[in-house]
C-alpha cells in the first residue's frame, strides 16, 4: 500500500492508501524507491519474486521471479537505476539489470556463514557487503560487480551474531553499521586506496538496538554540522542519534556538505521503462533544505476497454458502461480537484478547532483546581 504524507506532516490517521499494488503471493519484507524515476518502486516477497510497479498507474510493470531460489535478504538500487543488487539466502550476490530481466553479475559464496547477509550499490558502482564467515565471524566486504571472482578488501570483525545492517552516505563515502542487538555503531570510510575500507570510529550506547532508521541528507541540521541522523529502536520508543562534525566556524560547512541528492525526480516512469537513465538531480544544502511543491500522487489507472479485442460476449456488454463511465473525464477530475481541496480545508479547520477546544479545557481544569 502506498501513501500520501500531507504536506505538513499529519494532523490526523490516515485510513485510506493512495493505491493498493497486489501481485505478490507471499509476505513483502522489502520495498524501494527508484533513486532517479518518480513513482517507481520495487518490491520483494517471501515468494522470492521481485516487481517493480509504476505507482502512477497501479501496474506491475517488471517481474523478475525465476532469478532467486531462495530467500532475499536486501535489494539495493544503485546511484542513478539502472541496475539492482540483492542478497540472498543461497549465499549469491546477484547484480540485475532489472529492463532487460537479466542477471549481469553474480558471485556465489560471496560470505561462506550462513546467517544473513547485505549488499548495498555505492556511488561509483562497486558493492559492499555484510556477512559471517564459516567460522560466524562478522565479515564486510568490497566488489567490483565488473570481476566478482575475489573481493576488493575483505575485513574480518568480531564474532558476535548480530546481522550487520549497513546505512552508506554517498556524499560523505560512510558506511555506519548497525548490528542487530549490539549498542554500537561503527562507522568506515570508502576511498580508492588500499586498504578501501577505512575504519573511523565506533558510537556506543549501553542499550542494544531492535532497529534502526536512518535520516536523509536533507533532513539534516547544517547549522549544527550534523553530517548522520539514526533513529534507534527501542523496546518502547525510539531514540534519536546525532553525529556531528566539531567545527569551530559558524560558516557553512562546503567539504561536509557538498551537493546532494534531491526530492525532484529526474525521469518519469514511462521514461525509465523505455530504456533511459539519469543521475539524482543535485540539491545545495547551503541555507537547508527548502521543500519545494509537494506534488501529489494522482493514480491514473488505464481503462482496461481500450486494450481488450472487439467481442460481443454477454459479460462485456454488461461491463462496459460501468468501464467506461470510470474512464478519465477533465471536468470531473477539476470538481474532483475542488471537492479534495475543500475536504483539506475542513480538515485543517477541524483539527484547529480540536486543539483551541483542548486547550480552553485546559485552561478551564486549572480555573476549576
Amino acid at each position: 500500500q502506498v501513501w500520501q504524507i500531507p504536506e505538513n506532516g499529519l494532523t490526523l490517521s490516515l485510513t485510506e492508501p493512495v493505491v493498493v499494488l497486489e501481485g505478490h503471493s507471499k509476505r513483502v519484507g522489502i520495498v524501494a524507491w527508484h533513486p532517479t524515476a518518480r513513482n517507481v518502486l520495487l518490491s520483494a516477497g517471501c515468494d522470492n519474486a521481485i516487481i517493480i510497479w509504476n505507482v502512477g498507474t497501479g501496474e506491475a510493470l517488471i517481474n523478475l521471479d525465476d532469478m532467486h531460489v531462495d530467500m532475499i535478504y536486501n535489494v539495493s538500487w544503485n546511484r542513478n537505476g539502472s541496475l539492482i543488487c540483492t542478497a540472498s539466502k543461497d549465499k549469491k550476490v546477484r547484480v540485475i539489470d532489472p529492463r532487460k530481466q537479466e542477471i549481469v553479475a553474480e558471485k556465489e559464496k560471496t560470505h561462506e556463514g550462513a546467517r544473513p547477509m547485505r549488499a548495498i550499490f555505492l556511488a561509483d558502482g562497486n558493492i559492499f557487503t555484510t556477512g559471517f564467515s564459516r567460522m560466524s565471524e562478522r565479515q564486510l566486504a568490497l566488489w567490483n560487480p565488473k570481476n566478482m571472482e575475489e573481493p576488493i578488501a575483505l575485513h574480518e570483525m568480531d564474532t558476535s551474531n548480530g546481522v550487520l545492517l549497513p546505512f552508506y552516505d554517498p556524499d560523505t563515502n560512510i558506511i555506519y553499521l548497525c548490528g542487530k542487538g549490539d549498542s554500537s555503531i561503527r562507522y568506515f570510510e570508502i576511498t580508492d586506496e588500499s586498504p578501501y575500507v577505512h575504519y573511523l570510529n565506533t558510537f556506543s550506547s549501553k542499550e542494544p538496538q531492535r532497529g534502526m532508521g536512518f535520516m536523509p541528507k536533507r533532513g539534516l541540521d547544517v547549522n549544527k554540522c550534523e553530517i548522520a541522523r539514526f533513529f534507534k529502536l527501542h523496546e518502547r520508543k525510539c531514540e534519536p542519534i546525532i553525529m556531528t562534525v566539531p567545527r569551530k566556524s559558524d560558516l557553512f560547512q562546503d567539504d561536509l556538505y557538498p551537493d546532494t541528492a534531491g526530492p525532484e525526480a529526474a525521469l518519469e516512469a514511462e521514461e525509465w521503462f523505455e530504456g533511459k537513465n539519469a543521475d539524482p538531480l543535485l540539491i545545495s544544502l547551503k541555507h537547508g533544505y527548502i521543500p519545494g511543491k509537494n506534488r501529489d500522487l494522482k493514480v491514473v489507472k488505464k481503462n482496461i476497454l481500450d486494450n481488450k479485442p472487439a467481442g460481443n460476449k454477454k459479460s462485456d456488454l454488461i461491463n462496459a458502461p460501468k468501464k467506461a463511465a470510470d474512464a478519465s473525464n477533465p471536468q470531473n477530475d477539476a470538481k474532483l480537484d475542488e471537492i479534495l481541496k475543500e475536504l483539506k480545508s475542513i480538515k485543517d479547520t477541524i483539527s484547529s478547532q480540536d486543539e483551541r477546544i483542548s486547550k480552553l479545557e485546559q485552561q478551564m481544569a486549572k480555573i476549576a483546581d
